[in-house]
Protein backbone atom coordinates (compact mmCIF):
# COMPACT_ATOMS: atom_id res chain seq x y z
CA UNK A 1 0.00 0.00 0.00
CA UNK A 2 2.53 2.23 0.97
CA UNK A 3 4.01 4.91 -1.85
CA UNK A 4 2.22 6.84 -4.40
CA UNK A 5 -1.27 6.80 -5.94
CA UNK A 6 -2.23 8.96 -8.68
CA UNK A 7 -5.38 9.54 -10.54
CA UNK A 8 -7.59 12.32 -12.11
CA UNK A 9 -7.96 15.44 -9.53
CA UNK A 10 -6.25 13.20 -6.54
CA UNK A 11 -2.72 12.22 -6.01
CA UNK A 12 -2.44 9.98 -2.54
CA UNK A 13 1.29 9.75 -0.62
CA UNK A 14 0.63 6.61 1.81
CA UNK A 15 3.09 5.77 4.45
CA UNK A 16 3.03 2.80 7.51
CA UNK A 17 1.22 5.54 9.63
CA UNK A 18 -1.20 7.75 7.17
CA UNK A 19 -1.47 9.37 3.97
CA UNK A 20 -1.37 13.12 2.42
CA UNK A 21 -3.88 13.73 -0.19
CA UNK A 22 -3.62 16.88 -2.89
CA UNK A 23 -7.21 17.56 -4.69
CA UNK A 24 -7.94 20.25 -7.54
CA UNK A 25 -7.53 23.33 -4.84
CA UNK A 26 -7.72 21.18 -1.60
CA UNK A 27 -5.34 18.71 0.94
CA UNK A 28 -5.84 16.19 3.26
CA UNK A 29 -4.42 13.41 5.56
CA UNK A 30 -5.18 9.97 6.73
CA UNK A 31 -4.44 9.97 10.70
CA UNK A 32 -3.84 6.25 10.61
CA UNK A 33 -2.79 3.19 8.66
CA UNK A 34 -4.62 2.32 6.04
CA UNK A 35 -5.02 -1.49 6.81
CA UNK A 36 -7.52 -3.08 3.65
CA UNK A 37 -9.50 -6.33 5.26
CA UNK A 38 -9.53 -9.45 3.25
CA UNK A 39 -11.47 -8.12 0.38
CA UNK A 40 -9.76 -5.20 -0.17
CA UNK A 41 -12.02 -2.55 1.78
CA UNK A 42 -10.48 0.07 4.46
CA UNK A 43 -12.38 2.84 5.93
CA UNK A 44 -10.43 5.45 8.02
CA UNK A 45 -10.32 8.89 9.57
CA UNK A 46 -8.95 11.99 8.28
CA UNK A 47 -8.57 15.74 7.86
CA UNK A 48 -9.69 17.53 5.00
CA UNK A 49 -8.04 21.27 4.09
CA UNK A 50 -10.39 23.13 1.22
CA UNK A 51 -8.25 25.23 -0.77
CA UNK A 52 -8.58 29.10 -1.97
CA UNK A 53 -6.89 31.16 -4.58
CA UNK A 54 -4.32 33.85 -4.27
CA UNK A 55 -2.10 34.45 -1.35
CA UNK A 56 -2.68 32.48 1.61
CA UNK A 57 -2.95 35.53 4.93
CA UNK A 58 -2.36 34.56 8.01
CA UNK A 59 -5.83 33.63 9.12
CA UNK A 60 -6.65 30.38 10.08
CA UNK A 61 -6.96 27.22 7.81
CA UNK A 62 -10.37 25.81 7.59
CA UNK A 63 -10.81 22.28 8.61
CA UNK A 64 -13.48 19.41 8.44
CA UNK A 65 -12.69 16.08 9.48
CA UNK A 66 -13.38 13.09 7.05
CA UNK A 67 -13.76 9.74 6.23
CA UNK A 68 -12.29 7.84 3.30
CA UNK A 69 -13.21 4.82 2.46
CA UNK A 70 -12.15 2.42 -0.39
CA UNK A 71 -11.11 -0.58 -1.70
CA UNK A 72 -7.64 -1.96 -3.38
CA UNK A 73 -7.81 -4.19 -6.17
CA UNK A 74 -4.45 -5.06 -7.33
CA UNK A 75 -2.69 -1.44 -8.72
CA UNK A 76 -5.99 0.26 -8.34
CA UNK A 77 -7.86 1.87 -5.86
CA UNK A 78 -10.99 3.99 -5.45
CA UNK A 79 -11.28 6.00 -2.25
CA UNK A 80 -14.45 7.58 -1.48
CA UNK A 81 -14.42 11.21 1.13
CA UNK A 82 -16.49 11.98 3.11
CA UNK A 83 -16.79 15.27 5.36
CA UNK A 84 -18.09 13.91 7.90
CA UNK A 85 -18.92 16.99 10.57
CA UNK A 86 -20.71 18.73 7.58
CA UNK A 87 -22.16 15.26 5.92
CA UNK A 88 -21.14 15.75 2.88
CA UNK A 89 -19.72 13.25 0.17
CA UNK A 90 -16.88 15.30 -1.60
CA UNK A 91 -16.83 12.32 -4.64
CA UNK A 92 -14.89 8.84 -5.67
CA UNK A 93 -12.20 8.73 -7.15
CA UNK A 94 -9.81 6.16 -9.16
CA UNK A 95 -6.15 6.31 -8.28
CA UNK A 96 -3.08 3.96 -9.78
CA UNK A 97 -0.04 2.71 -7.79
CA UNK A 98 2.85 4.45 -9.46
CA UNK A 99 0.91 7.13 -11.37
CA UNK A 100 1.12 10.58 -11.40
CA UNK A 101 -1.74 12.82 -10.38
CA UNK A 102 -3.72 14.65 -12.99
CA UNK A 103 -4.62 17.76 -10.30
CA UNK A 104 -5.23 21.70 -11.01
CA UNK A 105 -4.08 24.18 -8.63
CA UNK A 106 -6.07 26.99 -7.05
CA UNK A 107 -4.85 30.46 -9.18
Amino acid sequence: MTGEWGGPHLGLVVTADGADLEYDCASGSITGAIRPDGSGRFSVPGRHYPGQGGPIGGGVREVHTARYEGAVRGTKMTITVTLTDINEVLGTFTLVQGASPHVLKCL
